[in-house]
């Protein structure tokens, strides 16, 4: 049977100095068809975390929702939110007791708690990586880490770090075909949360 999922992705985060810069583009694709322009790919968890979903869209939708009502029965049973740490464990156990019928999604899980800026990456059967520096999944993800390695520097403040995942989707967006039309960013500190869009420069758009 033919694929309806929405799928196809560049999403990245970056570990920065006061917080996390989590990125993706708005694109969605059913096969070579554009399925949506205007696809919402970051997920708001808690006040001092979020998600991102490279795959299927839906499978991302179910799990960001899964994740917000756990971390809100966390909040109210312990007075307290739970860490990064925490929430990725959780998210990994769901995928890992679903790898005979997977969620086809990538995920990365950033934000700020007691411990510090954190992002960890998840694989649809569960496997689970701290990432130290950087990050990116979705089939742009080969493009943006050229762009990632030669840029990144250690104790990045977040409006560096928005710039260059930034520089890191635009390059992804000229040359995978899956992703493309705008960009969002989520950047966590302690001081704000905040969701964000940036259109594309027209060197991408005429690319």
């Amino acid at each position: 049977m033919e694929d309806k999922q929405y799928k196809g992705t560049t999403t990245i985060g970056i570990i920065c100095d006061q917080g996390v810069v989590l990125a993706t583009e708005r694109r969605a694709t059913m096969g070579n068809f554009i399925a949506s322009r205007d696809a919402q790919k970051i997920y708001r968890i808690t006040d001092n975390a979020a998600m991102t979903i490279a795959g299927s869209v839906g499978d991302g939708q179910r799990l960001a929702r899964i994740l917000q009502v756990e971390a809100k029965l966390f909040e109210l049973r312990r007075h307290g939110s739970m860490s990064i740490n925490a929430l990725s464990m959780l998210l990994s156990n769901i995928l890992a007791e679903m790898r005979y019928a997977p969620y086809y999604v990538q995920v990365l899980i950033g934000g700020l708690d007691k411990a510090g800026p954190k992002i960890y990456s998840l694989d649809p059967l569960g496997g689970r990586i701290e990432e130290e520096k950087f990050v990116s999944t979705g089939s742009g993800s080969p493009i943006a880490y050229g762009v990632l390695e030669d840029r990144y520097k250690p104790g990045m403040s977040v409006e560096e770090g928005v710039e260059l995942a930034a520089r890191a989707l635009e390059s992804a967006m000229k040359r995978d075909s899956a992703s493309g039309n705008g960009m969002q960013f989520c950047v966590i500190t302690a001081e704000k949360f905040e969701i964000f869009e940036r259109e594309v420069s027209k060197q991408v758009i005429n690319a």
